[in-house]
């Protein structure tokens, strides 16, 4: 079953980053990075974005590393639920309740819900991950291993966003915005991202509500 295993600023290990220095400067998979929002968005490397050769395909996802039946999509909906729901032994999900906080709906069954990455995975390659390995694209495809990465949200909501940057797309609930770029800058600082310059403008206008927000993270490459 899915695992977290990112960890809060208060269980900081070693090989922590400390806070002001460059997010993920020198630091290895596995060492965990501690910063504000705002400094994670300003350390980012800034690029422009080419979407050439881009296929879904070649990110590997809805795998089942543990064997245990449900893949990585039922395992993030099973995790998230607010009210546990019914799983068999072929991964049927019956019964239980989520919030979705793109759009603060709350839903009852998992029909009306879909998984999302955060950072997609068009936006993914034009950020990077065109030059990763075909294992390490499919490690992000299904990373549980940092639950900001997957988001099982309102699927007409994930529709809506497609593969949009913040630059083009924001919550439709503007009370989540300050979790959104929190998560957002996680993840690209997860996974070595960049920003293009319309991404970092529009991250730096939604920043002014919590630009000193905390996040931690682990790095996963």
């Amino acid at each position: 079953m899915r695992r977290f295993s990112f960890l809060v600023s208060t269980l900081l290990t070693a090989t922590a980053v400390a806070l002001g220095t460059a997010p993920g400067a020198g630091a290895a998979p596995g060492d965990t990075v501690s910063t504000t929002v705002e400094q994670a968005i300003e350390k980012l490397p800034v690029a422009a974005e080419d979407s050439s050769g881009y296929n879904a395909a070649k990110f590997r996802h809805w795998t089942d590393p543990d064997q245990d039946g449900c893949d990585t999509r039922a395992e993030v909906i099973i995790a998230e639920a607010t009210t546990p729901p019914a799983v068999d032994g072929r991964c049927t999900i019956t019964g239980g309740a989520w919030h979705s906080y793109y759009d603060k709906r709350d839903h009852s069954g998992a029909g009306a819900l879909d998984v999302d990455h955060l950072v997609p995975l068009a936006e993914a390659w034009r950020s990077g991950a065109s030059a990763w390995t075909a294992e390490e694209r499919e490690r992000f495809a299904n990373d549980l291993g940092d639950p900001r990465v997957l988001a099982a949200v309102t699927a007409s909501e994930k529709r809506l966003k497609g593969d949009r940057d913040p630059a083009r797309w924001e919550p439709s609930d503007d009370s989540a915005d300050c979790r959104y770029i929190a998560e957002w800058a996680a993840v690209k600082g997860r996974w070595k991202l960049s920003l293009d310059t319309d991404e970092l403008a529009a991250l730096r206008n939604m920043l002014a509500e919590c630009p000193t927000e905390e996040i931690t993270y682990e790095m996963a490459l």
